[in-house]
């Protein structure tokens, strides 16, 4: 059994849609895609710095395009469920049938303005912590302000709050942490300061038709397997402001017998994780077509 996995925040470079846009028909559905949300997608993906792709507003659509991209290039795929990390989410809801994609990427571009929006408030960030015993971690951060916006499994947890309490982190880290390493994001995601954005997102969503999910929806809240596409909905409007229990999809993924874990563009984070929390499934990330060929052999031998 294979689980399709969507990367999150972060996870973007430089150029790191380049080659993808060279694939047959790529090109015009990106270019149908940025007319559609007023962003330029093909130009952020392969001319804008690392500065100007760390724009929340940027990167969360980009993120999105780029693995509804990867993953039509794969051909007829059949995971036997999917999930996503953060705004990965959204790429799931795509790919599970829940949303179609033009209403995917319309979301998630609302999604990325209104928690830049949000993010403009206050002065926030996130920051990785390697290593550590989250019993021990999590009253850490709750002691100086932070909230543990994402447990990734893996021994990863990655804090949030606002610059000053990010500070105090890596002056004072836990017992156990290793290192403290600030991501490429401009906000406190997952946390108290995304409320206004929720709001936003609501609105947002009573636009929407989901469907049914059609294969199973691993969701960043509780890790539970969700089959309304109304709930994947509501879940995805209040995510924002929730932390992301990524290690309590992990947890799913073996209780259903997972065996092989693919991460579409740009991959590497997740299939990291996998490798540590996962022992024993096999693991591929998608980051250029290169790895295309690989992925289909996995997916032949592993999809339902």
């Amino acid at each position: 059994m294979l689980v399709l996995v969507a990367p999150g925040q972060g996870s973007q470079t430089p150029g790191f849609l380049t080659e993808w846009l060279e694939l047959p028909g790529a090109a015009d559905r990106v270019a149908a895609w940025s007319d559609a949300i007023g962003l330029d997608l093909a130009h952020y993906g392969t001319k804008a710095d690392a500065d100007e792709i760390r724009d929340t507003a940027v990167a969360q659509p980009l993120l999105v395009a780029a693995g509804l991209l990867s993953a039509s290039a794969l051909g007829d795929i059949a995971p036997g469920a999917v999930a996503g990390h953060s705004v990965g989410e959204i790429t799931a809801a795509a790919l599970s049938g829940v949303l179609d994609d033009a209403a995917a990427l319309s979301l998630v571009r609302k999604r990325g303005l209104a928690m830049a929006d949000a993010a403009a408030i206050t002065e926030t960030g996130m920051a990785a912590l390697l290593g550590g015993d989250p019993e021990v971690t999590v009253p850490h951060l709750e002691k100086l302000g932070l909230t543990p916006a994402n447990i990734n499994g893996g021994g990863q947890i990655v804090a949030a709050g606002t610059m000053e309490q990010i500070a105090a982190l890596e002056a004072d880290k836990p017992e156990g942490v290793r290192r403290v390493v600030p991501l490429k994001v401009a906000g406190a995601f997952h946390t108290h300061h995304m409320g206004p954005a929720v709001e936003t997102l609501a609105e947002a969503a009573k636009a929407l038709a989901p469907a049914d999910p059609k294969v199973a929806y691993v969701s960043n809240k509780d890790g539970r397997a969700v089959a309304s596409g109304a709930e994947v909905l509501e879940r995805l409007v209040g995510q924002v402001a929730n932390p992301v229990r990524w290690d309590l999809c992990m947890e799913t993924f073996k209780e259903l017998g997972v065996t092989a874990l693919l991460e579409l563009c740009p991959g590497g984070t997740l299939t990291g994780l996998a490798k540590r929390a996962l022992p024993g499934v096999k693991t591929l990330a998608l980051k250029t077509p290169a790895d295309l060929d690989a992925a289909r052999e996995l997916l032949a031998e592993h999809a339902a």
